[in-house]
């Protein structure tokens, strides 16, 4: 498995904006509240990988007082920090989308709060792709000593 470049995490998160700001252009007024519930789900999320990667790097580099890491475990905590990056990546698109759209409508008070709203939900899920970053990165097989120092 290569690691997930953050260019592409952006690339996705700029297309499906684009698309979502089309998107609710055209049917805004059909379309329900944006739920203020995305921000503490998806930062409890990123808190969980977070501390999963930082557990998971502990016992990969066998410190003190920590069991060793199962190989199985490690790389499905690196299937899901990579699933989590893209996932992320396409829900802040959608939350950048609708933050965009009511950018313009700021003088109106649901377009206002549906800003706020979406925005804290676009960081949050921004902070879940870099813990999922981070998980998928503490995940990574450290190197032999002997290939670490230079020849």
């Amino acid at each position: 498995m290569r690691p997930t470049r953050p260019g592409v995490l952006v690339a996705v998160v700029v297309v499906i904006a684009l698309i979502t700001w089309m998107l609710v252009q055209q049917f805004y007024s059909d379309l329900p509240l944006v739920p203020w519930t995305a921000m503490p789900t998806v930062l409890l999320l990123a808190v969980g990988e977070a501390y999963s990667a930082w557990m998971t790097k502990a016992r990969i580099d066998r410190r003190p007082g920590t069991k060793p890491a199962e190989p199985l475990a490690v790389a499905r905590l690196a299937a899901l920090g990579k699933a989590s990056a893209y996932g992320g990546a396409v829900f802040a698109g959608v939350f950048a989308g609708f933050a965009l759209h009511t950018l313009q409508l700021l003088t109106r008070e649901t377009p206002r709060s549906e800003f706020f709203v979406s925005t804290g939900s676009f960081l949050s899920c921004v902070v879940l792709i870099a813990a999922a970053l981070f998980l998928e990165n503490a995940c990574r097989i450290p190197k032999d000593p002997e290939e670490r120092s230079p020849r």
